[in-house]
């Protein structure tokens, strides 16, 4: 019998392309807002208990950031909660629980990049939440994996490509954030990373050799908002599709205070990729090529 697969978030950036790159290895079955709302713990036990998967990969969650502040409580329902009680199900299930978490619950005052050994410290209460729900998986006996990632993009859903794109359509300058760095990380390829994570761990498991644990999964190498910018534009003036229609000449660097916002961000959620590349022998792509293969996509 395949394994029964539970995928949580279908309709957002990394939901979306799981749906694809996991259909080889189960059935798979997937749930959004209407049909499993995060906010309602009953909601989740009773969709987990009807489907009795076999595997539950969170890929929902409360993402905006500047809101979080003002919807607290909504933030910690979906991102600190919500994982708790899936994990509990998980559990009774003697299921996998696979979950994605952020760069941002540390406050970025590392100089180099964090490793998962770092000991995380949020800055703001997307942060805060994103790490209650790391915590509450943790403090159970559910067999899972956190997979933390950084500045997520792709071809759908809202997401600071597709904003560029469009604001350089519309304007000749831009003024973009120079000093906070991290590590752009398309969608797809968490998907598809999570996929080979996904083959391994079923062999683990069957074998009584899985060990539950935490792995950044991102691109390599670093690179900042400014300098993100940057590449979407280089690249898309080379493309037939939007050299002839974007009107950006400039981006401007500006500093964090230039561009406030309700909530504060690390300078540095670099994460460091190497214990997931041992572990999973595999080699991330740069962010920059992974750019590319993904805007060589866009309509």
């Amino acid at each position: 019998m395949p394994p029964i697969i539970l995928i949580t978030g279908k309709n957002g950036q990394v939901g979306w392309e799981l749906q694809r790159t996991l259909l080889p290895l189960g059935k798979i079955i997937v749930s959004d807002r209407q049909e499993m709302d995060l906010a309602d713990g009953d909601a989740i036990r009773k969709v987990v208990r009807r489907v009795k998967p076999d595997l539950i990969v969170n890929a929902a969650a409360y993402t905006a950031v500047d809101k979080a502040e003002n919807e607290r409580n909504l933030a910690m329902q979906v991102n600190g909660i919500a994982p708790s009680i899936l994990a509990e199900e998980a559990g009774r299930l003697n299921s996998l629980l696979i979950h994605y978490s952020t760069d941002y619950i540390f406050d970025g005052a590392k100089p180099v990049p964090y490793t998962e050994a770092d000991t995380p410290k949020p800055i703001n209460f997307y942060g805060e939440s994103k790490l209650a729900g790391e915590q509450a998986i943790q403090a159970t006996a559910v067999d899972h994996l956190i997979l933390r990632t950084s500045w997520v993009y792709g071809s759908r859903g809202g997401n600071f490509l597709l904003t560029m794109l469009k604001l350089m359509k519309e304007r000749e300058e831009l003024r973009i954030v120079a000093d906070q760095t991290g590590t752009p990380t398309w969608a797809r390829l968490i998907a598809e990373t999570t996929a080979q994570i996904v083959k391994q761990t079923l062999n683990e498991r069957s074998e009584n050799t899985f060990q539950s644990g935490i792995y950044n999964l991102t691109s390599s190498g670093t690179t900042t908002w400014h300098g993100f910018a940057e590449k979407i534009k280089e690249i898309g003036g080379k493309r037939n599709g939007y050299s002839n229609f974007l009107k950006i000449k400039n981006i401007e660097m500006i500093a964090t205070e230039g561009y406030p916002t309700p909530a504060a961000r690390p300078l540095n959620s670099a994460l460091a990729i190497e214990k997931l590349e041992r572990k999973y022998d595999l080699k991330m792509p740069e962010w920059d090529k992974a750019l590319e293969l993904c805007m060589e996509e866009l309509p």
